[in-house]
């Protein structure tokens, strides 16, 4: 049997290049693979990775408001839908009015509609 600690030491006098390249022909002469297992189980309470920050909503219209021809307008701008179905939109509320937007443009869509009155939720 080959000297494990010799082995070690060699492979640390490598580049990582190098390195990269014996791994590629072990795994094709043993026919392994080098990628670490996935675990499968559930994180441990308090233990638990931070959730990923969300990069799109969907923009949804809770309610219309008091003021529900500017959250029209508002509608039209944001979808460029004609009267009627911007107008069918506002009041078929609650419902999405822009979906998988980035998160600025999400924001800012927020504003304008709570602006003209309404209820809005990012999703």
């Amino acid at each position: 049997m080959a000297d494990i600690k010799k082995l070690v030491e060699e492979i640390k006098s490598m580049s990582v290049l190098e390195v990269s390249e014996l791994v590629k022909e072990l795994e094709e002469t043993f026919g392994v693979s080098a990628a670490a297992p996935v675990a499968v189980a559930a994180p441990v309470a308090g233990n638990a990775p931070a959730a990923e920050e969300k990069s799109e909503f969907t923009v949804e219209l809770v309610e219309a408001g008091a003021n529900k021809i500017a959250v029209i307008k508002v509608v039209r701008e944001i979808t460029g839908l004609g009267l009627g179905e911007a107008k069918a939109l506002v009041e078929s509320a609650p419902k999405a009015v822009k979906e998988n937007v980035p998160t600025e443009e999400a924001k800012a869509l927020e504003a304008k509609l709570k602006e003209a009155g309404a209820t809005v939720k990012l999703k």
